[in-house]
């Protein structure tokens, strides 16, 4: 382990990294013990009280020394509602394109600021009403100079393109959608950008400069967390809650409601992710089943499953998603078991069970050969010395 540095607060963010920095938000408790906040969301179960004003925070982190280089205050509120006892009120992911770092945390607000911690600007984008009071957590994407907000919950759900220098809203359209905590994605087809993002009701794709509406399917489940993955001109999107559903769909050629024609390339109702997103690797699919410790390998082009599904032994309650490097596939889930895989989808090899004294809920990061894992309690920097 090359550092490991306490980190403030709390916040499920996938560490981002950037040059020599590292960068990070949470939610800071601060002030005295108050009453709880009620928790009155309609069917709210197994939900953290939230019972202090919280500090909502960006900070960076040297990637050499592991030391805290700034930290910027950017809110500071009793939060409206509550979360998730597994969850945080800073889960999204900050995102930068090395000019620019954009903070985001649903509620109380998105951020944008400069690499040393300076604030450029900030918009309230309202406060979100979330099924079952289980907290927020879609991360902005940032693509070329606009960045995108999924803002899918129990209230007017809507979809919004930002200018990422001035925080100006280029366009925003509703969405007929529930609750999601699905980042979107941005991807190049046919020299058209497409805002792609999974919904309860339609996987949408909309057009990047005017957000017009290109293509939508239906057929995913309730409650959708995993972000959907692309490469060589298709797309996946998967969920798992009450039932299993998986989409492979073909971009070229979608246009309009796509839900009943070949341009879906397969369905898959077994197995399926509900909370880490995919992994889409050498034109392979690794996803877990729901949040548990078995391992599916699918042929992305075809859905097909040549070989069964892998359990991994010890391991359960993953909320990580699965991400690749070098020739290895690295699981971990909350417990703090990182599985260390071949990336052989006929024969992925466990080579390595690591384990570190903390919970994890984040994905980990992965730049040059140093492997970033942000737990509850510090951040860790796994590398060859």
């Amino acid at each position: 382990m090359r550092f490991k540095t306490p980190l403030p607060g709390a916040g499920y963010g996938t560490p981002v990294i950037w040059g020599d920095r590292i960068f990070l938000t949470a939610a800071v408790p601060v002030g005295p013990i108050l009453e709880p906040v009620p928790d009155d969301a309609p069917g709210a179960h197994d939900n953290a009280a939230v019972r202090q004003v919280h500090r909502f925070i960006a900070f960076a982190i040297d990637r050499r020394s592991g030391e805290i280089v700034w930290e910027t205050m950017l809110h500071e509120q009793l939060p409206h509602a509550g979360f998730h006892v597994s969850g945080a009120l800073a889960s999204a992911s900050a995102v930068t394109d090395g000019e620019h770092l954009i903070a985001f945390f649903g509620s109380y607000g998105i951020y944008g600021l400069d690499l040393d911690g300076e604030v450029l600007w900030h918009d309230d984008l309202g406060d979100m009403q979330v099924k079952h009071g289980h907290g927020e957590g879609a991360t902005a994407a940032l693509h070329g100079d606009t960045v995108i907000v999924n803002w899918d919950h129990e209230g007017p759900s809507f979809i919004a393109a930002m200018d990422k220098a001035t925080g100006k809203q280029r366009w925003r359209k509703e969405r007929d959608e529930v609750t999601s905590w699905a980042t979107p994605i941005v991807v190049e087809h046919a020299g058209r950008q497409q805002v792609i993002v999974s919904g309860t009701r339609r996987v949408c794709a909309y057009d990047l400069e005017d957000g017009s509406v290109i293509w939508e399917c239906a057929g995913l489940s309730n409650n959708v967390v995993a972000s959907p993955v692309a490469a060589d001109g298709m797309v996946f999107a998967g969920s798992s809650y009450v039932r299993k559903r998986m989409l492979g769909i073909r971009l070229n050629g979608a246009e309009g409601d796509i839900t009943t024609t070949d341009r879906i390339a397969w369905r898959r109702q077994r197995g399926t992710p509900y909370v880490p997103s995919p992994l889409l690797l050498d034109g392979w699919l690794y996803f877990l089943n729901h949040y548990q410790g078995f391992l599916t390998r699918v042929e992305a082009t075809t859905g097909l499953e040549p070989v069964r599904a892998m359990r991994l032994p010890g391991m359960n309650d993953i909320y990580a998603s699965p991400v690749a490097a070098g020739g290895h596939v690295y699981i971990t889930d909350r417990s703090g078991v990182t599985a260390v895989l071949r990336a052989d989808p006929a024969n992925p090899e466990i080579l390595a069970h690591n384990v570190l004294d903390d919970t994890f809920s984040a994905s980990a990061a992965i730049a040059g050969d140093e492997l970033f894992l942000r737990g509850s309690r510090a951040l860790y920097c796994i590398s060859r010395r």
